[in-house]
């Protein structure tokens, strides 16, 4: 895609209307590899050039959070080899661009079930993590040995246990209550999920957090994913109207209000 074409989709962005999340679900790194008749974990490899285009052109924007489903809990059943070589991939890619992330001033988060995590893994995720702490210009979560379903029931058991030493009562349980013990406590909701691939579903990924997020589905495998693919789905959120609930009139009055 021209530089050209970049700078055209860029311009179509209203940068006062910036989605403050956006969460991506990376998928079609194994079906691109075997398209293109290689291994699976070429597909893997070639993703991390997308996952640095997305994380410098959102950082470029303005987005102050970028979330990128990484490797679910299900993942684990995968083969074995290609786990392994998963695992392997990351602790270098997480080596790797820790200049790159000090370099845009991004800082690097995880969230999931990073004890896991192979031991070398998580103590390189950690300490990158520590690297780019002071970083304040977007945050980049990558999310690990994560799924929507882990996440609510450490939540559940966690309140169930303050319930169980008195420090809380059952029903005072409130929206607030549960977001205090997920893994993005502190954290905006995404406003905008973008999947990749062509397929339409949400492969139990923050389930919670994206109640009221827009749905972007790109027919593109994520190794394919480039800027321009980010801004026109950018573009297409800001074309839509984010109700939460109410009628397009309530909406209309809102905003003539402000």
């Amino acid at each position: 895609m021209s530089e050209h074409l970049h700078t055209s989709l860029k311009e179509k962005i209203d940068l006062e209307r910036l989605p403050k999340h956006i969460a991506i679900i990376m998928d079609g790194n194994g079906r691109w590899a075997k398209s293109k008749g290689k291994p699976r974990i070429f597909g893997h490899q070639s993703g991390v050039t997308a996952v640095r285009e997305a994380a410098e052109s959102a950082a470029e924007l303005g987005v102050s959070y970028l979330t990128l489903y990484a490797f679910s809990t299900e993942n684990w059943t995968r083969p074995r080899m290609e786990v392994n070589a998963l695992m392997r991939l990351l602790l270098q890619t997480i080596k790797d661009e820790v200049v790159t992330l000090n370099k845009n001033n991004i800082r690097l988060n995880a969230i999931g079930d990073l004890d896991s995590l192979p031991k070398l893994n998580k103590e390189h995720l950690l300490r990158a993590m520590d690297q780019t702490s002071h970083n304040d210009r977007m945050t980049l979560t990558l999310a690990l040995s994560y799924s929507s379903r882990w996440e609510i029931i450490q939540a559940a058991r966690k309140l169930a246990a303050e319930v169980e030493q008195g420090e809380l009562k059952a029903g005072d349980v409130d929206q607030h209550c549960i977001e205090r013990f997920l893994t993005t406590f502190g954290m905006p909701d995404p406003e905008l999920l973008i999947r990749t691939s062509g397929e339409t579903r949400l492969s139990n990924f923050m389930l919670w957090q994206i109640a009221y997020a827009e749905l972007y589905f790109s027919k593109k495998f994520w190794p394919e994913f480039r800027k321009a693919d980010l801004y026109e789905a950018i573009i297409d959120f800001q074309c839509r109207e984010r109700r939460f609930g109410k009628t397009s009139e309530q909406i209309t009055k809102q905003n003539n209000k402000e």
